[in-house]
């Protein structure tokens, strides 16, 4: 192949790839394989500059450095959103449009209210020529260069009947895993933290030297259209199927929706799958589908009457740190943690929320008695975000981080390179009740019954001594625990008893091997095939695993390099734990297909559901999209049933799921 055919295919791969990962969240490449895609393209460039050209995506690194941002006059005003919080104040924006249009009923479009910037794009005959952020609506900033780095926006449109002029709307964000990544290595270098992903999104595009903007992890949506030539729209969905044919990145999480029932259908849905999604939301954009209905609607000073935010309930609250404490996990980590007085914030009322280490606590400097915002971001424990220090009195007090163990009294040791202190007692039994607990886990082994206190109260009796030891227990010793009656403990050891039939994924997975998720667990499970088999790979054979570099190489070798840890895997074969290997995956109804089960199902667990289909060459997601080939609908199916009839999804019923495992 020549170098001027592979570069455009290079180009065209990458822009492909960029956009499953940026724009529909569903790669279909490791970041590896990705990294090796741009390396090529690069080596070739070097080799032909000729072949070189402003839309490559070699030239997303930026370079120019500028004084100051130039002004730029929006040709069309960019309006701010008025926002709704209560089902009247809807009901009243409802009602005002229904009878400002005389209409009985009015359809909407819902559509996911992105915590970013918001931010507008000029492309002439398809070309990318300006970006500029809103500023006050009539005049923003020109933001071009740094917005050229954003990986899945086009600086060519790769559609087809192109207007001469297009103005689009949309918003620069950060992903969720992004904004982790990114603070993990930041901490990993020492260097201060971002507080959200908003404001690092806003922060990152507005650095006067693009190669900042570059190193940052943006992404973008795009939503509206502002001036455009030689094109005109019914309804807002024509827009946005539009955009998508052009080549822009539209977020595929949008609704219609019919009058007040229809949008707060929607609205819950949206709430129900919030902490989901891969990026921040704090609500629900709600537009007037028809374009006549828009213009004959108008707008007030700012802000459309057409459109309203119906916002979330708020994920962040003001409260007070009562005292701070330190926790020790499975591996020894200690664990900062501030116990609160309660505050109901993100749906749940918190009393504790993470520091997560020393340094995060120190950069922080939360103190005991200090006046705090917290978030609540999922179902994770939540996190202090700020101190309010105009709040201190004086009386708060540092807190003053253990050199020694709270439960063992070892010492505790701060690793190179890492930000956690650790407890260097593996023996400490806060570890080992950590290691029982994890073990157990619906995930690992799947003991059912076998809780924190439990785990804590088997080892505070010396009962056990290894995950091993579970395997040892009978009935008198258990029934001899506080608030353990026979039947309890006769239920916990039929569970520990079928834990012992169980798959090689789950086996690799509950030994908790530092840094071996779920996902790692099921790669060396189908790679190895065999417990033994992976005691013994090599560092080089590890790295022949998907997804398995270096680092996580090391630490798997480092686990089964332990005596006490190989000792506890023989302990378990030799109790008769019998980790199976995967199936070898035939062809069949779910081979190469995206599956989403939703509802309760009563023939088979969640998990057990999972495995099926995967074992027959399926894939399960979380979430209802275009992609999505099935939905196995099971009782009380709820907003994915309401997305997958809206998408034409096709809908089997638990009944029919399990003819088709057959």
């Amino acid at each position: 192949m020549k170098p001027a055919e592979r570069v455009a295919e290079l180009r065209k791969l990458i822009a492909y790839h960029n956009h499953r990962y940026y724009t529909l969240d569903s790669p279909e490449i490791s970041d590896a394989a990705y990294d090796a895609l741009v390396r090529e393209l690069t080596k070739i460039e070097a080799a032909f500059p000729d072949l070189v050209t402003a839309e490559s995506p070699t030239q997303r690194v930026g370079g120019a450095v500028l004084d100051k941002f130039e002004k730029v006059t929006h040709r069309q005003q960019m309006l701010s959103l008025g926002n709704v919080f209560e089902d009247a104040e809807f009901q009243e924006f409802d009602e005002r449009i229904r009878k400002a249009m005389n209409a009985e009923e009015v359809q909407y479009v819902c559509e996911p209210k992105m915590d970013g910037l918001a931010i507008e794009l000029v492309y002439e005959k398809g070309r990318f020529v300006q970006g500029s952020t809103r500023g006050d609506g009539a005049i923003g900033e020109d933001v071009t260069e740094n917005l050229k780095t954003i990986k899945n926006l086009p600086l060519e449109l790769p559609g087809k009947d192109l207007p001469p002029l297009l103005e689009v709307r949309g918003e620069v964000f950060i992903r969720k895993a992004d904004f982790k990544r990114m603070n993990e290595q930041l901490l990993a270098k020492g260097e201060e933290t971002f507080v959200n992903p908003r404001n690092s999104a806003a922060g990152s595009l507005r650095q006067l030297d693009s190669r900042v903007t570059a190193s940052r992890p943006l992404s973008l949506y795009v939503y509206e259209i502002g001036v455009v030539d030689g094109r005109e729209f019914a309804t807002h969905v024509e827009k946005l199927d539009a955009l998508t044919a052009w080549g822009l990145p539209v977020n595929p999480r949008r609704t219609v929706a019919k009058g007040f029932a229809g949008v707060k259908g929607a609205w819950s849905a949206l709430l129900a799958e919030r902490h989901d999604l891969p990026y921040e939301i704090d609500g629900l954009v709600v537009k007037v589908d028809r374009s006549d209905f828009r213009t004959r609607l108008g707008q007030v000073s700012k802000s459309p009457r057409w459109a309203v935010a119906w916002k979330f309930p708020p994920e962040e609250m003001e409260t007070k740190v009562e005292r701070i404490l330190v926790q020790v996990g499975r591996t020894g980590a200690i664990t900062p943690l501030a116990e609160l007085t309660p505050v109901f914030v993100g749906g749940v009322t918190v009393s504790r929320a993470t520091l997560h280490n020393e340094d995060e606590l120190r950069r922080k400097d939360v103190r005991e008695g200090d006046q705090v915002f917290v978030r609540r971001a999922g179902d994770v424990i939540p996190e202090i975000v700020k101190v309010i220090t105009a709040k201190r009195t004086g009386a708060e007090k540092p807190f003053v981080f253990p050199t020694t163990c709270p439960v063992c009294q070892a010492p505790v040791k701060k690793v190179e390179g890492e930000a956690v202190q650790r407890c260097t007692n593996r023996a400490c039994p806060a570890q080992l009740a950590g290691r029982l607990r994890h073990f157990a886990t619906r995930t690992a082994m799947d003991i059912d019954g076998l809780g924190e206190k439990l785990c804590e109260a088997m080892v505070d009796k010396g009962l056990v001594t290894s995950v091993a030891g579970l395997y040892r227990l009978d009935l008198d010793t258990l029934t001899g625990l506080e608030r353990m009656g026979e039947k309890s403990a006769q239920n916990l050891l039929d569970a520990i008893t079928r834990s012992k039939d169980t798959t090689l994924r789950r086996f690799i997975y509950a030994l908790g091997i530092p840094d071996v998720g779920e996902a790692t667990a099921k790669a060396l499970a189908e790679h190895f095939r065999e417990v033994h088999a992976l005691m013994k790979a090599s560092l080089e054979d590890l790295q022949k695993v998907k997804d398995v570099g270096p680092e996580l190489a090391a630490s798997i070798r480092g686990f089964f390099d332990e005596p006490e840890n190989r000792a506890v895997v023989e302990a378990l074969l030799q109790a008769g734990v019998k980790p199976k290997p995967p199936e070898v995956v035939a062809a069949g109804a779910f081979t190469g297909k995206t599956v989403v089960l939703t509802g309760t199902l009563s023939a088979m667990g969640r998990d057990e559901a999972k495995e099926a289909i995967e074992k027959r060459g399926g894939k399960v997601s979380g979430s209802v999209s275009k992609k999505t080939d099935l939905l196995v609908a099971g009782e009380e199916a709820g907003s994915k049933l309401t997305k997958a009839k809206e998408l034409g999804v096709k809908i089997v019923t638990e009944a029919e799921f399990v003819e088709l495992l057959k």
